[in-house]
């Protein structure tokens, strides 16, 4: 069932990609919706399982370890300041309105906070592929984007364990604040001294793919690190990538791992968030679910669109830094998962919020390409009036 499963997903993925690109839509939008049509929800072709959720988890992990081999540290560096503005401001806002929207929906304080701190995370595992496709990845906007999302997931995450802490979970602030730094310290540590010391080491090794193998080690091996020490399993791999990116072996790892992920794994990813979806809660709080929406994706495209206009950015590419940061992805999700174990959602609003997570990962690519087309249309009048 699995192996018709995936031709299913992939077949479908390609199709319905190259049918949303045709469109004027990122292919990523395509694939998005096949999924929710694939799913239980309309055809009920593919099902969520285990095996599905671990494969799209490989998928992703493998996406941002792309995004980490292609990323210019250079720009990376020139962008520190505006990722800071746009990470802060971008929690700031859903944290905000997010714990008023609670509050004015009759949640306790400590639940009104909770739901601020999910509509305050962001994952830019979908945007990724947005900004590859419309060429923005190597961007300033896009090490802006790239760098917002490593500080909006460290943040998020010690204020989610300083709640946790004073709500009754089993969490200590102290460890998870040290769980951070040990991970940041020995994952940079290790991007100077040791990982091009293991790609030299199996380079001359005579079996097939060695250089390649020991790139996914090194990612694979980022990945669980990070997840280990709390830390979202896509930063890991992200930095696996930046840290491979600094050696002789980038082009080749990156060629045959571009290779081996948008064959298989990052088709399934995408595909299986519209699978997973779950739309059981709509008919009967369809007003409750707009309205969240409508501030999920505001909150974060001004927030953060405000922080990439104090860093200088022009207004265009600034909603475009916002856009790429509206999608919650698997990192709410995630979050959305802990609250309802830990009591602080009820299984209502999580049902909505699921709901709600789905629509800000599918509006993101669409309003990405609106800013980022405008913005380059914008930036080439201005050379062309200057001439």
């Amino acid at each position: 069932m699995l192996v018709f499963e995936l031709a299913i997903i992939l077949l479908a993925s390609k199709v319905a990609g190259d049918l949303s690109v045709k469109l004027g839509q990122p292919s990523v939008l395509g694939k998005l919706l096949i999924g929710i049509v694939l799913g239980p929800t309309v055809l009920g072709i593919v099902n969520s399982t285990d095996v599905l959720a671990e494969l799209s988890q490989i998928g992703v992990i493998l996406l941002m370890f792309i995004a980490g081999l292609e990323t210019d540290m250079g720009e990376f560096k020139r962008a520190g300041k505006a990722a800071g503005y746009v990470g802060v401001l971008g929690i700031v806002f859903p944290l905000g309105l997010g714990y008023g929207a609670g509050l004015f929906m009759g949640l306790p304080q400590a639940e009104a906070i909770f739901l601020g701190l999910l509509l305050s995370a962001t994952s830019v595992s979908i945007s990724v592929q947005s900004l590859k496709e419309l060429g923005r990845l190597k961007s300033k906007e896009g090490a802006t984007i790239l760098g917002a999302a490593v500080i909006d997931d460290v943040l998020v995450i010690l204020a989610l364990a300083f709640v946790m802490s004073f709500t009754g979970g089993d969490v200590h602030l102290g460890t998870v604040v040290l769980k951070k730094f040990v991970f940041f310290a020995v994952a940079l540590l290790l991007a100077w001294k040791v990982v091009p010391w293991v790609l030299r080491k199996f380079a001359p090794l005579r079996v097939t793919e060695a250089v390649v193998s020991a790139g996914l080690i090194v990612c694979f091996g980022y990945a669980y690190f990070a997840e280990y020490t709390g830390v979202a399993g896509i930063i890991g791999a992200y930095i696996a990538g930046v840290a491979i990116s600094r050696t002789p072996h980038k082009h080749e790892v990156f060629e045959k791992v571009e290779t081996i992920g948008y064959a298989v794994f990052v088709p399934v990813f995408f595909t299986s968030i519209g699978v997973s979806a779950e739309f059981s809660a709509i008919g009967d709080n369809l007003g409750l679910i707009a309205g969240l929406s409508v501030l999920a994706v505001l909150t974060k495209l001004v927030g953060s669109g405000l922080g990439a206009r104090f860093a200088g950015f022009g207004w265009r590419s600034a909603l475009g830094v916002g856009a790429a940061m509206v999608s919650r992805g698997e990192v709410a999700l995630i979050i959305a998962a802990i609250g309802l174990e830990s009591g602080l959602l009820a299984p209502d609003l999580f049902a909505v919020l699921v709901v709600v997570i789905l629509v800000t990962t599918i509006l993101t690519p669409p309003m990405m390409k609106l800013f980022f087309k405008d913005a380059a249309v914008q930036t080439e009048r201005a050379r062309s009036a200057s001439m």
